[in-house]
Order: structure tokens, then sequence, then C-alpha cells
């Protein structure tokens, strides 16, 4: 039952230009939210802000580099004075992983996971939580189920998602007087374009076998926007990270080998 409902209120979204910000972008907006989106491409931005204006919804767009701090200050800024204090933020901007822990480490790679998936949501949660203060408003936090279960070949990627559940776990605690809730949301296989970085690792993986394989970004979208509508605290996707999860405090070497399987079954 939704005791939060998005229509009327004020959403920023990071990393609103494809994928799962932008599937959440568009079912916000048919809920009658007012969208702010950020991201990196002006042009795909703009691509979205037409189709929600055009089916009568009201959005606006913020080119924005995330890992940088001081244009998080003026996403949110230019936000507030656009469209007015701030509801829900979604923190969803993200890059993919490239490298593996039993290799030689790319440092660069690492740094650079952390200054968008970790850093990123930090810089624009610190930048709006005045203005969320204001509203009683809500912060998502778009993580990963490699932010609680951590997969092979991801170490960097699963470092900085497991960053994020941290971080945001604890923030809730800190906030919990305040009246701003923090949802935590953390999906499985979503069929985005980050699946891409795993092409190198898996020799017979093709983009359109792993989108089959994985949850639709609409749907994915749709369980964000309920979950925000109900206020909830956290939001782990499908059954068998549920499981998974469930498991592992008792069978920790089962779940490692549940893992490894299902990431060979989705790429190979």
């Amino acid at each position: 039952m939704a005791t939060y409902p998005l229509r009327g209120k004020h959403v920023v979204i990071t990393g609103a230009s494809s994928g799962i910000g932008r599937g959440v972008a568009l079912e916000a907006a048919k809920r009658g939210a007012r969208v702010s989106l950020a991201a990196r491409s002006a042009d795909a931005l703009g691509d979205i802000v037409r189709e929600i204006v055009a089916a009568g919804g009201a959005a606006a767009a913020y080119p924005t580099d995330v890992s940088d701090e001081t244009a998080c200050r003026r996403l949110v800024d230019r936000a507030i004075a656009a469209q007015g204090e701030i509801d829900v933020l979604i923190c969803n901007a993200g890059l993919g992983s490239a490298t593996q822990g039993n290799e030689l480490i790319d440092l660069d790679v690492i740094r650079r996971l952390m200054d968008v998936n970790f850093l990123g949501a930090v810089y624009v949660t610190a930048a709006a939580l005045e203005s969320l203060r204001t509203r009683r408003g809500l912060v998502v936090a778009v993580s990963s189920l490699q932010g609680l279960l951590s997969l092979p070949k991801s170490s960097a990627y699963s470092a900085s998602k497991h960053a994020m559940q941290g971080y945001f776990s604890s923030l809730r605690i800190d906030l919990r007087d305040s009246g701003v809730g923090v949802l935590i949301v953390s999906p499985g296989a979503v069929a985005t374009e980050i699946h891409r970085g795993q092409e190198s690792r898996y020799a017979s993986m093709t983009m359109d076998k792993v989108m089959k394989r994985s949850m639709p970004v609409a749907t994915c979208a749709t369980l964000i926007c309920d979950a925000i509508e109900e206020r909830r605290r956290d939001l782990v996707m499908t059954f068998g990270g549920k499981l998974m999860l469930r498991l592992r405090p008792f069978l920790p070497s089962f779940v490692d080998g549940m893992v490894t399987r299902s990431v060979h079954r989705l790429y190979e």
C-alpha cells in the first residue's frame, strides 16, 4: 500500500541517462512526480526529458559528473531552484567493473569505481540533505546484490557496492530522528549496458543472451518506485538473491559455489 505516493513529489535521479536510472525516471514521472535528471550525457538526458514532457510529465535535465563534489552541489542547487525542495533523492549513477582480484589490479579502475559508485552517492546526498530534512524525504541508494554477496571476477565493483551498503545503513541510523528515510536497493542482474564490462572475461557471452536472462529494466523500475511509495528500508530483488543471503551465515562455502554457478549461467 502506498503510504508515500510519488504524485506531486520532486524526485532527483543520478545516472538517469540509461538503464535503471532512465527506467525509474519514466516510472516516477508516470506516477506524477516532478523529476530532475542527472548524468554525464546531455543528449541522452534531453531525449528522456522530451519523452516525459510529451507524455504530460514534468522533467528537467542537469548534465553532471557525480565524481565531482562541486558539480553535485550545483546539481542540487539548480534542481531546487527550478522545481522546489527535494522529496526523494535516488543515487543511481554507477559504473561496471573490469577488474579481478586474482589478477594484477588496475588501481586507476578501482579509484574510478569508488569515485563514481560510492563517493558520487555520498557527494550528492551531502548536498541534498538539508533540503531532504525540510521535506522529511527519502534517500534511495541503488546498490547491488553484489553489495551483499561478492561475485567472482568483480572485486572492485563489489567493494564499491559494499561501501554503499555500509555508508547508507549507518546514515539511516544517524537520520532516524530527522524524518529522512533511507532505502537501499539491491538489484540482481538487470538488462542494462553495464554487462558490457564482462565481455572480455566470458568468450561465449553475447549481450542478447545476457539481456534475455536478466530482469527487464521496467520491472526493476516498478519495484523501486513501489518500494519508495511504501517507504521501505531495503529492497533485495530476485528469489535467488534472497535465498543466498539467508543461507550464507550457515553454509558460506555452499553459497560461494551457488553464486559462482549463477554468474556463469548468466554470462556463458
